[in-house]
Order: structure tokens, then sequence, then C-alpha cells
């Protein structure tokens, strides 16, 4: 009989995509392994998933609104009926093993997979843990990290620190940049600044660049730019009125390795899949961690390569007033941009994913 594996969670690209990326790691090394992904009803995931060809049952948990919010008062129902339906996911799958990436769906099925004995593996993508994650680690076997110093919020005999798992197109992208050029309909002889927001968008990077797009081209540069859906009418409408070929907005980029390829420099969030793409791409980055995120852990993902000489921060609060001036600054000064790839090079893990996929293979054993 086949091992069978379940992988939770998930809600934002964050979580979604290192959960691809182990699953798919885990069938290169066992092709025959069958793998089940369990998500949150109305999240992202229930689309991300399936277009990557694996199966996915959602779950109908919520999170709990930080504000006061008559929502909150429907959570312990769908916490209840969130753990039932793991409950019986798990009974009718049968796992061998269930890893929790994060999100909301990983708590139910987690918690459920322990009761019912089943090892559990944590995949804490941030250098901040979360609360669901940091409840999980009580029962779960194995807890694969991304950050050192992690034994702050976990068993230090547990703790595997491995890296962030990321799409495997995106090692050696400089050899794609032809590709990307014809692909995204960008001119070779200039310099590429690829703005990102994250899976959503992100608002204030979004309106500094919008506010600032005519600084850029008048200074020679083209923008490669993902908006989100909440904001893709507002950037056409803007790149209408400037009348340029120089700017491409997309809601959504899919060829993540192209526009990693065409980008000279890079305008993101910090959530810790980009920064780990980042590192694996090794791009001269300018990161405005989210300040909302749980705990403020963009934050601190960002300031672990600051540290290193390794990126540029600026403040969401201080975005509109810096963030383009530090974008032109940084993409006309070649010496900053060859330090900043070399050591955010430094801090790239190819191998996260088959090393998690191990991980979890030595569970099952």
């Amino acid at each position: 009989m086949s091992k069978r594996v379940i992988i939770s969670g998930g809600g934002t690209g964050g979580h979604i995509y290192p959960a691809i990326a182990i699953a798919s790691a885990l069938q290169q090394k066992h092709p025959d392994l069958e793998v089940l992904f369990v998500g949150a009803l109305g999240k992202m995931e229930m689309e991300k998933v399936p277009r990557a060809g694996y199966n996915i049952i959602g779950l109908p948990i919520v999170g709990i609104k930080r504000e006061l919010s008559v929502s909150n008062l429907a959570f312990p129902f769908k916490l209840v009926d969130s753990l039932l339906k793991a409950k019986k996911v798990i009974r009718d799958f049968k796992p061998d093993v269930a890893v929790g990436v994060g999100g909301f769906a990983s708590g139910p099925l987690l918690m459920m997979a322990s009761l019912a004995g089943i090892p559990t593996l944590i995949q804490e993508q941030n250098s901040y843990a979360g609360i669901t994650n940091k409840l999980l680690s009580r029962k779960a076997s194995t807890i694969c990290v991304a950050y050192p110093g992690m034994e702050s919020f976990f068993s230090k005999e547990k703790i595997r620190l491995l890296g962030n798992p990321v799409r495997s197109d995106i090692v050696n992208v400089s050899s794609k940049r032809k590709e990307a050029l014809l692909h995204f309909k960008l001119n070779e002889g200039m310099k590429t600044l690829f703005v990102m927001g994250g899976s959503l968008g992100a608002r204030s990077i979004n309106e500094s660049i919008n506010a600032g797009l005519n600084q850029l081209v008048d200074a020679g540069y083209q923008i490669l730019w993902q908006t989100g859906k909440t904001y893709i009418d507002t950037a056409q409408a803007t790149i209408a009125g400037l009348g340029t070929g120089l700017v491409k907005a997309f809601d959504f980029i899919y060829t993540m390795d192209l526009a990693y390829a065409i980008a000279d420099v890079v305008v993101s969030r910090a959530g810790a899949l980009s920064v780990s793409e980042l590192c694996l791409a090794a791009k001269p980055s300018i990161l405005v961690p989210y300040p909302a995120a749980s705990e403020d852990h963009q934050t601190k993902n960002a300031l672990t390569l600051v540290e290193q000489d390794a990126a540029i921060l600026i403040k969401d609060s201080k975005a509109k007033q810096e963030l383009v001036p530090a974008a032109l600054e940084l993409l006309n000064d070649i010496a900053k941009q060859e330090d900043l790839k070399i050591n955010i090079r430094k801090l790239a893990r190819p191998t996260a994913a088959e090393d998690i996929a191990e991980e979890v293979l030595k569970l099952i054993r």
C-alpha cells in the first residue's frame, strides 16, 4: 500500500507555495506517495493547489479579528465544525504523516492528527513563530525552521534548520533573461524595477509606486508591477495616462521565475516566502514589511537580511516619502547592487524542499 501524507495550511502565497514545493519534493523521491491538501474554504489555496495538480479539501475555519467584530462570534462554531471535518478527513484518508505549513487550516488538522496518534511535522517559515505553531509544537515530532534562534519558541531537540522551500524554477534565473524580456514585452537595454506586494498586493507599496511612476520612467527605467487584484484598475489607469510601454502591471504573476530573471532591483514585502525567493534569486532588494503581520514578523524577517547588509528596509509608514527615492538611488548604484547580491546569496538554502521532504519520510519510516 502506498504511503500517504496530508499537508495543511494556506491563506497566503507564503504558506501555499512552500507546501506545494514540499509535496513536489516528496513525489520526486517517491512517485507512488499520495498527497492530500487541507485548506480553509474561501482562501486562495482552494484555487492555487488544484492549479498545481493536487487535491484539496476545505475546512470552514476562520481567524479571529483583532478588533471587535460580530464575525468573531461565529469562530467557536466554525472551529468545532472544522475539528470534526478534520477528524473525518484523517479517518478517511489514513495519512502516515500530517504536515502543517501555517495558516488557518493547519491548526484543526494537526490537532486531530496528533490526537489520532499520527506523527506531525511543522514547517515554520518566519523568524517569529505564530501562536498556532507554538501550540501545535508541543505534540509535533519535528519542527523545520528557516531562521536560527528559534529555540525561544520550540523545543531544541525537535528543530531542524533547513530554510524555506521555494519553487525550484527560481534557481539560476539569470539564464532566463531573454525569455523574460519577450514574455513581458520589455526592453533589452533598460534596467528593470520589479515591484511586488505579495500574492494579495500591498497598499503602501502600490500607492508609492503609483505616485512615482513618472519619476521612474523619466529616469530611464522600466517597471514590472504585481499589484494584487484590488489595485490593478488604478495602476492601469495611471499607466494609460502616462502613455508609455515601459510599465507592465499585472494583478498576479504566475511566472515568477521570469519576473526575477528580468529584475535588476526588487521592491517587496518581507513575507517568509518572498525573502527566501529573493535569497535564492540573489536580487538587490528594498523590503517594505507589512506592519500588521502577526507579531510584526515581516519586520523581523527583513532585519535578518539588513543585519547582513543583504537588503534595504523602508518602513511602511515612510514608504510614500522614501520608497521611490530609494529605488532610484539603488537602480543607479551598481556597486551597492553587487554588494547586496553577494550578501543575500549567502543566505539562500536551495535544497530546503528536498531536506524537509526527507524529514517527512523519516517520520513515515
